[in-house]
C-alpha cells in the first residue's frame, strides 16, 4: 500500500510498450491553478513516448500563457517539444475543443496509411500510436495512464476507458452527494438507452488507438459539451471498436470551478435519443 499522502507508483511496462507514441489531449478553460501540477505528473510518468497537447479556449485567467510556459519548460532547445499548445480564439465547449485537439493529435501520431487502408489486414493492430483524453483539473489520475496503455497493448483494445463505475473504481470523497447522484444517474440513463455495455459513458479519461479514433470520426460528433464523451463511445461500439474499462479513482478538482452548466446537462439528457435515431443500438444489444 502507498504511504499516506503519496500517489501510487505507475506500473512499469515492457520497454517497447512504454516507448509507444501517446499524445494526451487536454482542453483547458480557466485552469491556471491546477494545470502546472497536472502537467508535472504527466511528464514524470515512465513513458518516453508521451507528449501533451493543451487546447486552450482563450481562458481569461491566463491559462494559455501558463501553458506556453510549460511548453518551454518541457521542451529544451535541441529536443522535440513534449508539450505543445493549441490556442482557440473563443470558448465553444468541451466537445469542440476535443475535436480540434484530436484532429491535431492524429496528425502528430499517425503514420502513413498502410497498404489496404486501416480496415485491411490486421485491422487496428500494429499501426500508429495512441491518443488520450484527460481533464486539466486534477480529477483524473495521471498515474493510471501506463496501466491503461498496458491494457491496450495486452488486449488489442481500440478504446480503454478509465472508469469510475466498474469494480474497483471510486469517486473522490470530496464529491458532493448531489453530484454523485447526478453522475451515476446520467450513466445509468444513457447506458439503458444506448445499450453499449460501457459502465462509464460520460467519463473523460480515455485512451484511443489512433486508428480506432479515426473510425469514430470525432469531428462529426454533434455533442458540444460533456455529451461528446458518450457520443464517441456509442460510435465506437456501433462501429466495432473493442472497448475495455479499467477502474480508476476519480479525484476532486484541485482548483477553479466546475464547467457543468444546466445547458451541458440538458444536452447530455437529449443526445442519447438523437443517437438512437441516427445510429441505433449496437447490433445484438
Amino acid at each position: 500500500m502507498p504511504a499516506p499522502g503519496r500517489a501510487p507508483a505507475a506500473p512499469t511496462l515492457p520497454a517497447e510498450w512504454a516507448r509507444t507514441p501517446v499524445l494526451v489531449v487536454m482542453p483547458t478553460y480557466n485552469e491556471a491553478g491546477a494545470l502546472p501540477g497536472v502537467v508535472a505528473e504527466l511528464m514524470a510518468l515512465p513513458l518516453p513516448g508521451l507528449r501533451l497537447l493543451i487546447v486552450d479556449d482563450a481562458s481569461p485567467d491566463g491559462t494559455g500563457r501558463i501553458a506556453e510556459g510549460l511548453a518551454r519548460r518541457y521542451g529544451p532547445p535541441g529536443r522535440p517539444p513534449r508539450v505543445t499548445v493549441l490556442h482557440r480564439p473563443v470558448k465553444r465547449g468541451l466537445g469542440r475543443a476535443y475535436a480540434a485537439g484530436m484532429r491535431r493529435a492524429r496528425e502528430l501520431v499517425a503514420p502513413p496509411e498502410p497498404p489496404g487502408g486501416y480496415g485491411g489486414k490486421g485491422g487496428y493492430g500494429g499501426y500508429g500510436g495512441y491518443i488520450a483524453q484527460m481533464d486539466a483539473d486534477g480529477s483524473h489520475p495521471a498515474v493510471a495512464l501506463p496501466e491503461m496503455l498496458g491494457v491496450a497493448h495486452s488486449t488489442g483494445a481500440g478504446l480503454v476507458v478509465g472508469s469510475r463505475y466498474v469494480a474497483g473504481g471510486r469517486l473522490a470523497a470530496g464529491w458532493e452527494r448531489h453530484r454523485r447522484m447526478l453522475s451515476r444517474g446520467a450513466n445509468a440513463y444513457a447506458g439503458a438507452l444506448l445499450g453499449t455495455g460501457i459502465r462509464d459513458l460520460t467519463g473523460g479519461f480515455n485512451l484511443w488507438r489512433e486508428e480506432a479514433l479515426r473510425a469514430v470520426a470525432p469531428q462529426e460528433a454533434a455533442g458540444a459539451g460533456h455529451a461528446f464523451q458518450m457520443e464517441l463511445k456509442h460510435r465506437a461500439v456501433v462501429r466495432g471498436v473493442r472497448v475495455v474499462e479499467v477502474p480508476i479513482r476519480f479525484g476532486a478538482r484541485r482548483a477553479g470551478n466546475s464547467k457543468l452548466s444546466a445547458a451541458v446537462q440538458w444536452e447530455a439528457a437529449v443526445l442519447p435519443w438523437r443517437l438512437l435515431l441516427r445510429g441505433g443500438r449496437p447490433e445484438g444489444r
